[in-house]
């Protein structure tokens, strides 16, 4: 880092110590024995994060009809609990007794039940005992897992059944537990025109909360994406609240998944994690959860009569894994750099962080340039947030919002600013903690600031105004 003087790191804290967060992780994919989740609970914990997504796993849970065995679903709530995590539930898929589509695919991924009024009394019993279930453990739920995309609503997407199905599954999860939280929408991607024909039906009535995911090369287009989600909630609900429940890169190329065909590397993977929690955080969502904590299969398109259809193995997680001849993960779960990039980042952002603006500028037009930097930074504008920390004191997030499967950018700038407090620079990559060397810092006699050769790299790098936790 130029000039900077390394001064500390930030110090990260488990779950257990942490009270709040807007930061999570997924921990999916359970209900498909994808992964050991014994071997990763307490690496899971000691992230720093606070909310899981775990999902419900109704065929796991009722194998013979009218009878729910939700022993292996306690295990991983109660693990998650004891160790300061908040579990919250999506609420899928299929099941297999039922008949229809369920029969073919493998986990019954993507196949709703509401072709019979069978499937619907089932669906309707089972989430009544769901939520009756994790009352005081659970309060948490969300209906369905992209359900926009054809991969998980196989018989063909409709947003109108999406919306009496949430409407549906919404009354059955409040009979179980009346204080219940119910998260609908959890999209593949932010398509307003969808959402709309979902909303018509009443569906923002009966839900706290829309969920989306985000899965996209170029993230630049999430801020404007979340401003436009934001906005079609408004025209029906404003009470609503937008939660991240999914979305991650993977750390290598020559997996499956989204965004497969990337050059991708473990500090891409840091990269995507940090621009998009930050984005999601600083455009005001309840909590933002990376996908994943482990690397497992897909399993979204498998037939049961073929195994290899579903060992199709993402490399999505913060920790790693191998695979065996069934695809489940094996081996030790390693750390990747972006294990600890979350936990930073958690803990730098723990507690009742607050999205604020700032009277800061970033001055391209004193940056100092090479060649053509200068007029690539304009081209391409700069990103930033401004927080209030837990403590009181204040930070801005900024980023050149670079194509990072491309280049690795790295230049300065001249910040201008009129923040209270001692001023540290913070890299989340490494958690490194910089002293602002005093030649490069102008202060005027009413507290006005101006930082010169200030480093920016194409991921978020933090200015903490004030005591950094």
């Amino acid at each position: 880092m130029y000039r900077m003087k390394p001064y500390g790191k930030v110090e990260c804290k488990k779950a257990l110590d942490v009270k709040t967060s807007r930061l999570g992780i997924g921990f999916e994919k359970l209900d498909r024995d994808a992964f050991d989740p014994e071997k990763a609970y307490d690496k899971l914990g000691n992230i720093g994060v606070k909310w899981v997504r775990i999902q419900s796993g109704w065929q796991k849970t009722e194998k013979e009809k009218g009878v729910y065995d939700f022993a292996w679903l306690d295990s991983i709530v109660d693990n998650l609990i004891s160790r300061g995590l908040i579990p919250w539930i999506c609420v899928c898929y299929g099941n297999k007794i039922y008949g229809g589509m369920a029969e073919e695919y493998y986990g019954a991924v993507g196949c709703p039940p509401i072709h019979t009024e069978e499937q619907r009394t089932a669906w309707h019993n089972y989430c009544v005992a769901l939520a009756e279930r994790y009352r005081g453990r659970v309060a948490h739920f969300e209906v369905w897992n992209e359900p926009n995309n054809l991969g998980c609503w196989k018989h063909g997407v409709s947003a109108t059944e999406l919306g009496e199905f949430t409407i549906a599954t919404s009354k059955a999860l409040r009979e179980g537990n009346r204080e219940c939280y119910v998260i609908g929408g959890a999209v593949s991607w932010i398509n307003v025109q969808y959402l709309n024909e979902a909303f018509k039906t009443g569906m923002a009535d009966y839900i706290d909360a829309i969920s989306y995911h985000f899965y996209s090369f170029d993230d630049h287009k999430l801020r404007p994406n979340i401003s436009a989600l934001r906005g079609i909630i408004n025209l029906y609900n404003p009470k609503l609240e937008i939660i991240q429940g999914e979305s991650g890169a993977p750390s290598r190329p020559f997996g499956n998944g989204a965004m497969k065909d990337g050059a991708w590397t473990e500090k891409k993977q840091c990269k995507f994690l940090l621009r998009h929690l930050v984005t999601d955080i600083g455009m005001g969502a309840k909590f933002s959860s990376y996908f994943s904590c482990m690397d497992m299969k897909e399993a979204l398109m498998g037939r049961v009569d073929d195994k290899n259809s579903y060992k199709d193995f993402g490399y999505f997680g913060v920790l790693g894994a191998e695979f065996d001849e069934d695809g489940m993960a094996t081996g030790n779960y390693p750390p990747k750099p972006s294990y600890y990039a979350l936990s930073y980042l958690a803990s730098l952002l723990e507690g009742d962080v607050e999205s604020v603006e700032l009277p800061i500028i970033v001055d391209l037009t004193h940056a100092p340039h090479l060649g053509s930097v200068r007029s690539l930074m304009y081209e391409d504008g700069i990103e930033s947030f401004g927080f209030r920390l837990s403590n009181g004191s204040h930070a801005f997030a900024y980023w050149h919002p670079s194509n990072y499967l491309t280049t690795d950018f790295e230049h300065a700038v001249t910040l201008i600013c009129a923040v209270p407090g001692d001023i540290h620079l913070v890299d989340p990559m490494d958690g490194t903690i910089y002293e602002i060397p005093q030649e490069l810092v102008e202060r005027d006699e009413f507290g006005g600031v101006r930082i010169r050769l200030l480093p920016i790299r194409d991921y978020p790098l933090f200015l903490v105004f004030g005591d950094i936790k």
